[in-house]
């Protein structure tokens, strides 16, 4: 006899419900609610440390249809807070995958939520911002979900919560390059990049000395992924500004916004986040146009960057916020999106690296 399917709700900080089935973890979830927009690639969302402590809801209406493999994750530990659909698909057809979404959710304690009208819901948080949100059981009375939602305060402590606690190696044949990456959410996909590239990697975690860093001997410096606010990245700030100008320095995602904060930046809230796999960028230098991979809530302000020797090098087409600066004079560069553009942001770090020890030799 097939498995009966549970009821279960989402409850929205605005006081909507959506009644719809669960699958994974029978879990409650009591999160902020973020969607996203990519058409593919949601158990690198499922994975991505960027996602932890958060309810995400995917607007593509069929999930799961392909299974989960064991070589594209994003973090050894899934830690998002819980996952909406349309419709989930519970027989994949993929020669690669080992394992449903299901499966994946509920060896992690992850709840799942479908049969919701997705469309709806991304319209509300489009046009009232992101939300706390929970996931329950259809039985729970709504006064008392909204009480509980109004209770909830967003965790500040999300990058330790991510962080390594250890420092730990990714080394690659041959390699070419030593670069230290500091962990505050890092995505496994940047670190087999720069494996692909000649670069052995010593993943720190987040609260690593400046003095400690050095100690490695590195030629560069990676800046990658975060999750929750940057207002919470005090300490990877500080060793940053310690770093600027002594060797390369390469930021991605939260990383972009580290380096603009050590540089004397700040960052402010966007109401909608990019959270997609289509937000088109330009690049100034060259007038490119990129499509890009974003999950962010948090942009840095225009304003703030005056004096602090940084120049905008990319902009986001939809709203003209910033998506990569570099340093007019130190060996310092990020981007606000994933570098998937056929390495060229990497072989621009390479490149830095490698001037950099023309340099010490030269000496």
């Amino acid at each position: 006899m097939a498995e009966m399917k549970k009821q279960r709700k989402l409850v929205l900080e605005n006081g909507n419900e959506y009644v719809g089935t669960g699958f994974g973890s029978m879990n409650e979830a009591l999160y902020e609610m973020v969607f996203n927009t990519s058409m593919v690639g949601y158990q690198e969302l499922v994975t991505d440390p960027g996602y932890t402590a958060r309810i995400l809801m995917m607007t593509y209406p069929l999930i799961g249809s392909y299974g989960i493999n064991d070589e594209d994750h994003e973090s050894r530990t899934p830690m998002l807070g819980g996952l909406v659909v349309r419709e989930y698909c519970d027989s994949p057809s993929n020669f690669r995958y080992t394992k449903t979404l299901a499966e994946l959710l509920e060896e992690n304690g992850i709840p799942g939520l479908e049969g919701v009208d997705t469309r709806e819901i991304c319209r509300v948080l489009r046009s009232e911002g992101s939300q706390r949100a929970l996931i329950c059981d259809v039985d729970v009375e709504k006064e008392e979900a909204l009480a509980r939602i109004r209770a909830y305060e967003a965790p500040t402590d999300l990058i330790q919560r991510v962080s390594c606690k250890k420092k730990w190696y990714a080394r690659t044949p041959n390699p070419r390059y030593s670069v230290v990456a500091i962990d505050t959410g890092i995505r496994l996909s940047l670190i087999r990049e720069l494996n692909q590239l000649g670069c052995n990697v010593t993943i720190v975690p987040y609260d690593t000395s400046a003095e400690t860093i050095l100690g490695f001997k590195p030629d560069g410096l990676l800046l990658p992924n975060g999750t929750g606010s940057p207002a919470y990245a005090g300490a990877v700030v500080d060793t940053v500004r310690e770093l600027r100008g002594k060797l390369p320095i390469f930021g991605v995602g939260m990383g972009h916004q580290i380096v603009c904060m050590a540089c004397g930046g700040k960052t402010r809230r966007l109401k909608v986040g990019h959270n997609g796999g289509n937000q088109p960028v330009r690049v100034l230098e060259t007038g490119a146009l990129e499509m890009t991979s974003q999950n962010h809530q948090h942009v840095v302000d225009e304003a703030s960057l005056e004096g602090t020797g940084l120049k905008v090098t990319h902009r986001n087409l939809l709203d003209n916020t910033i998506e990569g600066v570099a340093h007019e004079t130190a060996r310092l560069f990020s981007v606000q999106y994933q570098p998937h553009d056929g390495g060229k942001l990497f072989g621009k770090f390479i490149a830095m690296m490698e001037e950099e020890k023309k340099n010490a030799k030269a000496y």
